[in-house]
């Protein structure tokens, strides 16, 4: 039975709420990017915590839409946020790494991901003076083919989201006001320039969605996602120990 998307935010709310409570925290921090799923954790996160949340919009040679989407949000719903740039820490980590082999392609990616686990450390940083949990806004598609940075916005204390697909959190998005200008831009981790979600995946999210809600899609498609999940196992479970 489908959850009224009134009623789901609701429960997540007081989820929310009931998690911080049961942790001893004082109340939650959260990574705002511009995006919609972190732009939906933001306002859950003001109506569970509304005295003590805090966003942080962290660009890391970021677009500048993403940082003007990103206050656009704070100041229409009143979430107290802090701007920390990380384009300094980023170019002298980047530039004190020796150069390996390895195709372009690879190169690329594990460079795009310091800029996660920049903001992850970034969120702790804030987390542990203010004894807040840090709130994570990857959703059940991405975390079902593990399209998250492990230790980045992987590396996080709870998922508000992770059992929503991308249409609910769309849903939810409209429900709850988010500026219709951020829900209709390209899902974008802000990796380089130019990169989205689904060009990344090589899948659409609504072929995603499609196949974790009802099993169905095409045989390329239904490859391409258990692929993906198998690959990414790893970024799901606690580090292997041995069985002895």
């Amino acid at each position: 039975m489908t959850v009224p998307v009134a009623e789901l935010a609701s429960r997540i709310v007081l989820w929310v709420r009931d998690v911080v409570s049961r942790a001893s925290s004082k109340g939650v921090v959260f990574g705002m990017s511009g995006g919609i799923d972190s732009s939906v954790v933001a306002v859950l996160c003001k109506h569970a915590c509304p005295d003590a949340c805090l966003g942080l919009i962290m660009p890391c040679h970021s677009n500048p839409t993403d940082k003007q989407h990103a206050e656009l949000v704070a100041r229409k719903f009143g979430v107290q946020y802090e701007v920390v740039v990380l384009d300094g820490v980023f170019d002298i980590f980047v530039n004190s790494l020796p150069p390996l082999e390895g195709d372009s392609s690879s190169n690329r990616v594990a460079i795009a991901n310091i800029k996660p686990r920049l903001r992850m450390v970034t969120l702790y940083y804030f987390a542990n003076r203010l004894n807040y949990l840090v709130v994570g806004a990857s959703n059940r598609s991405e975390l079902s083919v593990g399209y998250f940075t492990k230790y980045g916005d992987g590396g996080v204390d709870i998922m508000p989201l992770g059992n929503l697909v991308k249409a609910q959190v769309r849903e939810l998005a409209r429900y709850l006001s988010i500026p219709q200008e951020i829900i209709d831009k390209p899902p974008s981790a802000g990796l380089w320039e130019g990169q989205t979600d689904e060009g990344e995946m090589g899948i659409t999210y609504e072929a995603l969605d499609r196949y974790l809600t009802s099993g169905q899609a095409e045989e390329e498609v239904k490859r391409r996602i258990d692929y993906m999940a198998a690959k990414s196992l790893h970024k799901r479970s606690l580090p292997l120990l041995p069985t002895f």
